[in-house]
């Protein structure tokens, strides 16, 4: 049986649809409108997109976008001063600066500047922290927006998530290592592999839950995936004609998959609705 498709792009605009709704109530009550301030440092082509993507989706929700796109010289004290200011700027709700930043710039550095109560990407080492002692707060973007996914499908299923066998291939700080605190949160047995992980195969063949975000198409041959499993596909890699693939190959990979995510329209739209659910967050519990 061909697996069913895991709709991301229609969740993120159930979510988003949700969060307007969330944003006209404050307004009615007499709050402020929830802001969101997005930093851009140089002018990277991949960021430009994103940048404007998340811009654009604020715009819908009714959330405040403010934008601070700053030069490719910009140095790394200058940006720790902005960030200082949008800190203390009680009309901001969440910080954003979009990675990467120039080489120049230390990204580990601005990540902690930034006030964890504004932290609405999830990436600082405090909000990560919660995350491992099963305490969260704001939670990393993309690993909510897949666990939003999963409970859907555990839904649809008629299960329970809880004690179910999952690999993450991939252990960035951006989705692999949050990614297993979740699903570890959730119940899950979970097997986490990077580079020196051997025998990979046997990992993958063993996953009733199959999460890949390394970034590199192929990563995982798709006849390893065991029989009805879920696969959420987390990369994103533009092909020289220009087409948008994952990290597995989709076509083989759904025919053994019972449920899958597609790329793109799975896992990416659900990062930036979840980027402006935890603004809308921390607006209703963190600033009000």
């Amino acid at each position: 049986m061909t697996a069913q498709i895991i709709d991301g792009k229609m969740t993120a605009n159930e979510i988003k649809k949700q969060l307007k709704s969330r944003v006209e109530e404050r307004i009615k009550q007499g709050l402020r409108i929830p802001g969101l301030a997005v930093i851009k440092v140089g002018n990277d082509p991949a960021s430009e997109v994103y940048v404007k993507n998340k811009r654009n989706s604020c715009e819908k929700v009714g959330i405040n976008s403010i934008a601070h796109d700053l030069p490719d010289e910009t140095t790394q004290e200058e940006l720790l001063a902005l960030i200082d200011e949008l800190n203390d700027d009680a009309t901001i709700d969440g910080i954003l600066v979009q990675l990467p930043v120039p080489e120049h710039i230390n990204s580990e550095t601005i990540i902690e500047r930034i006030h964890p109560d504004k932290d609405v990407d999830g990436f600082h080492p405090y909000n990560v922290g919660r995350l491992a002692l099963r305490i969260p707060v704001l939670r990393p973007c993309t690993p909510r927006g897949i666990m939003t996914l999963l409970e859907q499908t555990m839904d649809k299923m008629g299960r329970s998530i809880k004690g179910m066998s999952v690999c993450i291939v991939g252990a960035s700080n951006i989705v692999g290592r949050p990614m297993g605190l979740e699903l570890l949160l959730a119940g899950c047995t979970v097997t986490t592999c990077h580079r020196f992980t051997q025998n990979l195969d046997e990992h993958v063949r063993n996953a009733d839950i199959l999460v890949v975000a390394v970034g590199k198409p192929g990563i995982v041959n798709s006849e390893w995936i065991k029989q009805g499993s879920i696969v959420i596909d987390v990369g994103i890699n533009r092909q020289s004609n220009g087409k948008l693939i994952g990290d597995i190959d989709f076509d083989v990979a759904k025919e053994k998959a019972g449920y899958i995510t597609p790329v793109p329209g799975g896992v990416g739209p659900m990062t930036v609705a979840t980027l402006l659910q935890n603004t809308v967050d921390a607006a209703d519990n963190l600033h009000s």
